[in-house]
């Protein structure tokens, strides 16, 4: 088993701490946060016993032998290779980082020295998700597709009422390519790989971030067209267009299943057996790399893939964040 410690008390923590149970590879050891009484008051339920209010504490600790990272996106970076060097394998909260750099960084640390280091992004582990990129082969020559997730935070009302949560504060490296378009992105990079291009589009609010954008990934015989938003819902399914067939992929980042619509008029719909916490299977990823004690090459190189695109989107869109000069 083994023994994992959870940075976060927040409702993704929880749901990623019952499906990291839900393996059966995994015990809830400790709980990391800056006061001892929300940890112990957090952990507790999971069955943790340990708690630490210093990264320090937790780093120097023998019976933890990984850490989910699900702290604001800026501490990531600095989190995950501090626990990196004290020995400890980390999945960290998408997005892992506030940029390219970043990235680049944490991965070199895990290979140095000798640890764990993964991406927490969901989808591409879950079974619809996997069968929907095998049926990309039987669609034809691919020419469009487009990728659309659009929800309004909870946190907007707190913003337009003057206060400054994290969700739309640069200090915090947030915003929408960061959270909701991180979805997009990935998923694009996950089907399709690396674009040859990639130009973007924003409306940012004055803290600075995007409240929603566009995102246009040119590939060599086909484009790719992303949509983003946290200031509004949309309730249109994504789809990926080929010659003879479209897949038509509604919610993809849960992706309980899709449907294939084939020139001659005929509309299949397809699904296997998917578990009810869809954080489950990045947990049993992760649980796998540490038990093959190497990284997945490929998930490795999507993560690299999706942070210099979203990095690019940035830059062309105005969004600047404090961790882009150190």
């Amino acid at each position: 088993m083994i023994n994992l410690a959870i940075i976060g008390t927040n409702w993704i923590s929880e749901k990623f701490a019952r499906a990291a149970l839900e393996t059966e590879r995994f015990v809830i050891r400790g709980v990391y946060s800056r006061g001892l009484e929300k940890a112990q008051q957090f952990g507790g339920p999971l069955g943790a016993t340990l708690f630490f209010d210093t990264l320090e504490s937790l780093g120097n600790c023998e019976s933890i032998d990984a850490v989910y990272i699900a702290s604001p996106n800026s501490l990531h970076c600095e989190q995950a290779i501090q626990l990196m060097r004290a020995g400890k394998h980390v999945i960290c909260e998408k997005p892992m980082a506030s940029n390219l750099k970043e990235a680049t960084s944490m991965f070199a640390v895990a290979q140095e020295q000798n640890v764990i280091l993964m991406e927490a992004f969901k989808t591409a582990y879950l079974p619809n998700f996997i069968e929907a990129k095998k049926a990309l082969a039987n669609i034809g020559k691919l020419h469009k597709a487009h990728l659309t997730y659009c929800q309004y935070s909870s946190r907007y009302q707190k913003y337009l009422d003057g206060e400054n949560p994290n969700t739309f504060n640069p200090a915090f490296s947030n915003g929408s390519i960061m959270d909701i378009g991180f979805y997009s992105v990935a998923a694009a990079v996950e089907l399709f790989g690396a674009p040859s291009r990639v130009q973007a589009s924003a409306h940012l609010l004055e803290s600075g971030v995007d409240a929603h954008g566009s995102v246009l990934l040119n590939y060599p015989d086909f484009d790719v067209t992303l949509s983003h938003s946290k200031v509004s819902n949309s309730y249109s399914t994504s789809e990926v267009q080929g010659e003879e067939a479209s897949l038509l992929l509604p919610d993809f980042s849960e992706c309980l299943g899709f449907d294939k619509q084939l020139r001659s008029g005929e509309h299949i719909h397809c699904r296997v057996a998917q578990g009810e916490n869809s954080m489950m299977y990045e947990a049993e990823a992760f649980a796998q790399m540490i038990a093959n004690d190497r990284m997945d090459p490929h998930a490795t190189q999507r993560s690299l893939e999706i942070a210099r695109i979203i990095t690019l989107v940035r830059e062309q869109t105005g969004v600047s964040f404090p961790a882009d000069n150190p």
